[in-house]
């Protein structure tokens, strides 16, 4: 299968195979103008098998989201049809409004305007607590 090269965009790379949807929800991508690929299953010399996807348009992307759902990924800069800034990602200190705290007598259960902000714990683990009542949230159950 052959997917056109992006000019001037973003290339969301080695996305752990069947997660690029769950990615395409959780940035909003489907409020996006522009065209968005996503190749599913694609051949990965490292991991056997990778989600890839590819945005026609330099957007601003929630980089702690992406490296809470995969410190794994790879964000692509495309200018003129080639690579001008690679960026890894890693556990981000603080994530927020991408997890939700399990705790029903914490606060952002009553206050629906607050945040979810989750601040990191255990780098090793990929544990996470809430900023308000200190629920633990293991990110690798997500997976």
């Amino acid at each position: 299968m052959n997917v056109d090269s992006v000019e001037r965009g973003l290339v969301i790379d080695h996305i752990a195979a069947g997660r690029s949807l769950e990615i395409y929800r959780i940035l909003g991508l489907d409020k996006l103008d522009c065209c968005v690929a996503i190749i599913k299953n694609a051949r990965s010399q490292k991991t056997g098998r990778k989600d890839i996807m590819k945005i026609e348009d330099r957007i601003d992307l929630d980089l702690d989201a992406l490296g809470f759902l995969d410190p794994n990924i790879t964000v692509n800069i495309i200018d003129g049809g080639t690579i001008v800034e690679k960026k890894k990602l890693r556990l981000p200190e603080t994530v927020t409004d991408v997890i939700h705290c399990a705790n029903p007598r914490c606060i952002t259960s009553v206050e629906h305007g607050l945040p979810h902000v989750f601040h990191l714990a255990d780098r090793e683990k990929g544990i996470y607590r809430c900023a308000y009542c200190d629920q633990a949230h293991d990110r690798r159950k997500d997976q």
